[in-house]
């Protein structure tokens, strides 16, 4: 990587591309800071036209952060640290499903991840990212105060990946689920942001599920408002990076033709997770 970086939002709440960045080739440390620096800063950043091995992959990734193994899907046989998602053309769901952090059941779940398309349409097949910190920014100071003294318990039994898309390999993992503050603290910005999510948030602590489901369903459709999110459209040779700690995303399925029984697209992407820490 010679020359200066230049880094484009996406848009006004999330979002970035980086231009004018090899990542097959040598970056230097003064390099990666302002790289890393933009991924704080905007959350999600994304390069285009890369050509890089699932070493290449691992080894860029590996800067962020240390790596880890997804707990419910094997990794590729040459780069243990890589899972490979794939969709057939005869199937109409992306894998990921609904607006949602990773791992939120862990007790320590993941710092980020790096996404790497191999093969995408031309359209379709996008991701949509959210925006934390605005999603807690914007609440009223009253309900900040609320939620200030409040944990939820996040859960993945009934949820476990199972082995419908024909192209991954599952691994027979077991449910798990963890408690952690509904406002959290980034450890490296110091920025709060809203720490619930639709797939994996299931209630309030010491509380039941009916009566922590009116407060979450405000929160998780707050949190989903189209101004605190970008739309990223992945091409061949895109690698891009979330901050899962103050980011939701979802995968949108919109291959319309497999739903309605005809030939779809394939789309295939290889992913490297960040290991994390507890939420504070």
């Amino acid at each position: 990587m010679t020359g200066k970086i230049e880094i484009r939002p996406l848009t006004g709440a999330i979002g970035a591309e980086i231009v004018g960045v090899d990542l097959s080739g040598e970056i230097s440390n003064q390099q990666f800071d302002a790289i890393h620096q933009a991924w704080l800063d905007y959350l999600v950043i994304y390069f285009r036209n890369q050509n890089l091995t699932p070493q290449q992959h691992r080894d860029f990734a590996a800067r962020f952060s240390a790596l880890e193994a997804h707990p419910y899907v094997e990794s590729i046989e040459e780069v243990p640290e890589i899972i490979a998602i794939v969709k057939e053309p005869d199937e109409h769901r992306n894998w990921g499903g609904p607006w949602h952090a990773d791992v939120t059941f862990k007790p320590k779940p993941s710092n980020g991840a790096a996404l790497y398309a191999l093969e995408v349409p031309e359209f379709g097949g996008d991701t949509g990212f959210a925006n934390l910190y605005l999603a807690y920014e914007t609440l009223s100071d009253g309900l900040k105060g609320v939620l200030a003294g409040l944990r939820a318990v996040h859960s993945s039994h009934g949820m476990d990946y199972y082995d419908g898309f024909k192209g991954m390999n599952a691994k027979a993992g077991i449910g798990d689920e963890s408690t952690h503050p509904v406002v959290i603290t980034h450890p490296q910005t110091g920025r709060k942001a809203l720490y619930v999510n639709r797939t994996y948030t299931q209630r309030f602590e010491n509380m039941t599920f009916e009566e922590s489901r009116p407060l979450l369903e405000f929160l998780f459709a707050h949190s989903e408002r189209s101004e605190f999110t970008c739309r990223m459209h992945w091409e061949n040779g895109t690698l891009g990076l979330w901050d899962n700690r103050v980011t939701m995303h979802c995968a949108i399925d919109d291959d319309f033709e497999a739903r309605n029984g005809k030939p779809g697209f394939r789309r295939v992407v290889h992913r490297a997770t960040m290991a994390g820490e507890p939420p504070v």
